[in-house]
């Protein structure tokens, strides 16, 4: 299947010069291309291109050719297309009026491709490395620039609004942690103070690193972090961001040395340079000679450079081997060395073995001799003491008979002691269980004796309770009846001291009454009231 780039540069083919059948026709023979090589177009990596890096340098320079050719196809539309503006449709006039922001895409679309053919053709034709100020580098960074600020949002700040460029650009680093090493280096620089510097010198560290196309797929594919910068219309959000980003893709056959550190990124005015684009048919004759030229070199160092890095790989794989054939011969050596010196030992100690085999063997000769001379003379004293042993097996015979009839005697004794040996055994097992039921009931009693004990504390702690409170009962019983005794004595007291004064009364009375010369009813009546 193609890549994306090719697929972007055939869709702008087709957008310039209008022929769908012959950008299919591309786009077949490109996926034709890539099945047969069983490989697409590759990220490049790095700034510099190195050893690995031969590899993905011809089908970089045919994209970057490609690229070239369908740039060009679509600029020699542009005079056909300005020439009969008058005789357009109205529709299509209209629908651009009703979108400025469709016109302003396009415009913006076949400027990045004039740039990026301009750019491509001039440094391959140029042959070294570009510096800052290369021209045709200049107005590649200022398209970019413009194409990048289209519909970006205007954020408010204490000057006023705002348009940066270092917004989305600082999104690459949460994206692709690779790039994190360019924003520091961006961030560090010292002659930088505005954010329209900081995302120029992003722009071009991305070139040199030639990683410009990877990060900005890398962003457009994040549409929604990028409605947070841009507006909804903006050439990043639509169509056409994808298709510059995959003219992008031609750059990394340019080698570029850039100085940013000591140029100055703030003040610059990007303006684009239209005259460096208008071109007339000799200078596209010559294009096309000088192009067909510039593809020819190419494909001869393509083609030396393939045999350069066949002939790297072969090498390093015959290097390789060599090496591993040392390694092993080494190793051999080593053991060989160690096979050697094991022989030795085992040559020695197999003579040592024989040496002490023969002095055993000596000595197990002379004791031979020895030990045959003491058999001898062993056989002829036990021929003379036949006789005296024969004596001695009587005699043996004869107390092995008593030892056999003693033997009977004392199994049989030991049978009876066996016998009262169980009978004691059952008497000590009656005992012992005899004992182990006396203990139950010892310890049934001792249950019991402690129940016994406690009720008798409980009984003698209420019967002291009981008796204090018979003693406070007591004590309270003679307080009362003091109590009582005093007040009878004073009820004595007072009925004495009444009587006392109803006597007194009474004789007042008396004397009241003789004193009164007129004895009323009404001073009889209190004298009445007062006896009573």
């Amino acid at each position: 299947m193609a890549s994306a780039a090719e697929h972007d540069l055939a869709l702008s083919e087709a957008d310039g010069s209008k022929d769908k059948s012959q950008v299919f026709g591309i786009l077949r023979l490109q996926e034709e291309k890539c099945n047969v090589g069983e490989k697409c177009i590759p990220t490049v990596r790095g700034g510099g291109g190195g050893g690995g890096d031969g590899r993905w340098q011809a089908p970089i320079f045919a994209l970057a050719r490609k690229a070239s050719e369908t740039i060009s196809g679509s600029i020699h539309v542009l005079p056909k297309v300005s020439d009969n503006r008058a005789s357009l449709p109205g529709e299509w006039t209209a629908q651009a009026l009703r979108d400025p922001m469709a016109m302003e895409r396009a415009n913006l679309l076949n400027m990045a491709k004039l740039s990026i053919k301009g750019l491509i053709e001039s440094a391959l034709s140029f042959g070294r490395t570009l510096d800052s100020d290369y021209p045709p580098l200049q107005q590649f960074f200022v398209v970019m620039e413009h194409c990048l600020k289209h519909g970006l949002r205007a954020k408010k700040s204490f000057l006023g609004f705002n348009k940066s460029l270092w917004g989305p650009l600082e999104l690459v680093e949460k994206l692709c942690p690779e790039a994190g090493e360019i924003s520091a280096s961006v961030r560090d620089l010292p002659g930088l103070k505005t954010p329209l510097g900081r995302a120029r010198a992003w722009l071009r560290l991305a070139l040199m690193q030639k990683r410009l196309a990877d990060y900005l797929r890398l962003l457009i594919t994040r549409k929604d972090l990028l409605c947070d910068f841009y507006e909804n219309s903006a050439l990043m959000l639509e169509e056409e961001g994808a298709v510059i980003v995959g003219l992008l893709v031609g750059l990394n056959v340019i080698d570029a040395n850039l100085c940013v550190k000591g140029e100055d990124l703030d003040s610059q005015v990007g303006v684009i340079d239209f005259s460096m684009y208008l071109k007339n048919d000799i200078d596209d004759y010559r294009s096309e000679e000088r192009n067909s030229q510039i593809a020819s070199i190419l494909d001869q160092k393509n083609y030396v450079e393939e045999l350069n890095r066949q002939l790297n790989s072969t090498v390093h794989g015959l290097q390789g081997r060599v090496d591993s054939l040392e390694k092993s011969n080494s190793k051999l050596i080593e053991e060989l060395a160690i096979a050697k010196n094991n022989i030795i030992k085992l040559q020695e100690e197999n003579q040592q073995l024989r040496s002490e085999n023969s002095l055993i063997l000596l000595k197990s000769q002379q004791h031979l001799e020895v030990s045959q001379g003491d058999v001898s003379v062993e056989r002829e004293t036990y021929k003379q003491s036949r006789q005296g042993l024969d004596e001695m097996y009587n005699e043996a015979q004869r107390q092995l008979k008593e030892e056999c009839q003693l033997r009977q005697d004392v199994e049989n004794e030991l049978v009876v002691q066996v016998s009262m040996k169980q009978e004691m055994e059952l008497a000590m097992k009656l005992l012992e269980k005899d004992i182990h039921e006396k203990q139950d009931t010892l310890i049934g009693l001792r249950h019991q004796l402690d129940e016994v004990k406690a009720i008798n504390v409980e009984m003698y702690q209420k019967m002291q309770s009981s008796d204090d409170e018979m003693k406070k009962k007591n004590n309270m019983i003679s307080r009362l009846e003091e109590k009582t005794n005093q007040i009878t004595a004073t009820m004595k007291q007072l009925e004495q001291s009444d009587k006392d004064l109803l006597s007194q009364t009474r004789t007042l009375a008396m004397s009241f009454v003789k004193c009164a010369s007129t004895d009323t009813e009404h001073q009889y009546k209190l004298v009445k009231d007062i006896s009573f």
